[in-house]
């Protein structure tokens, strides 16, 4: 499912002497089955892009298109149940927002509250449940008994179960491990490829970004300042230090050996894989 954002602004307290722009005239396409992070510092606008993204906020000027839905300024909306069924939200720290009795119950209550039958809600369930990385076995228990991780994953799941169109993860890997993070990316890779999701990460983690997304688009101040793919982006880092971003660690260790060395990449590498590859090439000669 293709998002479109037109020239979209948005002021909180609109009107009020409180009043404040959060973001800007932003304007950006994202086809269907693409996956696109967006970054910024903190107070770029990120946070309030996200909720038009399922029409929690609607634009005080400009549009957002939803696959044949368009959310417009200054007009008053019906149904946006079905858009909030087509784009599924993770937001940071998910399992925060279990309350259920059981998973089982957690998980069935999101495609159930869109009309689905308690029968296939429960089939959803003891699907998507393994599909995050858990057993089945499980469903009856509370999710307060489980682990931090492991309610994560419950969370996620009562996402999934309602089979998004779109998937918009919001810091999905905030306060896990490097392990941790790198399983749940993993996992949010191989569903974006297998289900064919359009898939939007809104991050502060550039190695993320780097490794996962086809595009990036950057905010700063509220406005769009960059769209292009990771290898674009991250080819300057004194652009992003503008924005006050930094580059991928990977990126930083390549620019430490090539000063050190001497010797230049063909470009810039986004993953240690690429890096390895690139050095062996140098390495043996081989003109780059």
């Amino acid at each position: 499912m293709d998002v479109s954002l037109q020239q979209v602004e948005y002021r909180y307290a609109a009107g009020s002497p409180f009043e404040k722009k959060a973001i800007r005239g932003v304007t950006f396409t994202i086809p269907s089955g693409q996956y696109v992070a967006i970054i910024g510092h903190t107070g770029s606008g990120k946070s309030t892009l996200l909720q038009h993204l399922n029409a929690l906020l609607k634009p005080t000027s400009g549009s957002v298109v939803i696959g044949d839905r368009t959310v417009k300024a200054g007009r008053k909306e019906k149904d946006l149940k079905s858009i909030r069924q087509k784009v599924g939200i993770v937001f940071q720290f998910p399992e925060q927002q279990l309350f259920e009795e059981s998973i089982l119950k957690d998980i069935c209550y999101g495609p159930m509250n869109f009309g689905v039958s308690e029968e296939e809600a429960k089939e959803r369930a003891a699907y998507w449940i393994e599909e995050v990385g858990l057993s089945k076995d499980i469903l009856d228990q509370s999710p307060f008994d489980l682990s931090g991780g492991q309610m994560r994953r419950v969370a996620i799941a009562g996402v999934l179960a309602m089979q998004p169109d779109v998937l918009v993860l919001d810091e999905p890997t905030a306060g896990l491990d490097p392990r941790g993070r790198k399983e749940m990316m993993d996992m949010f890779y191989r569903l974006h490829k297998e289900r064919k999701l359009t898939t939007i990460l809104v991050t502060h983690s550039m190695e993320d970004a780097a490794a996962y997304a086809d595009k990036i688009v950057v905010l700063h101040k509220g406005k769009k300042v960059h769209e292009g793919t990771p290898k674009e982006l991250f080819s300057d880092a004194d652009r992003l230090a503008e924005w006050g971003l930094g580059v991928p660690e990977v990126v930083q260790f390549q620019r430490m050996l090539e000063q050190k060395t001497g010797r230049t990449f063909s470009g810039v590498c986004l993953t240690m894989d690429e890096l390895v590859a690139e050095w062996k090439d140098l390495s043996r000669g081989r003109p780059l």
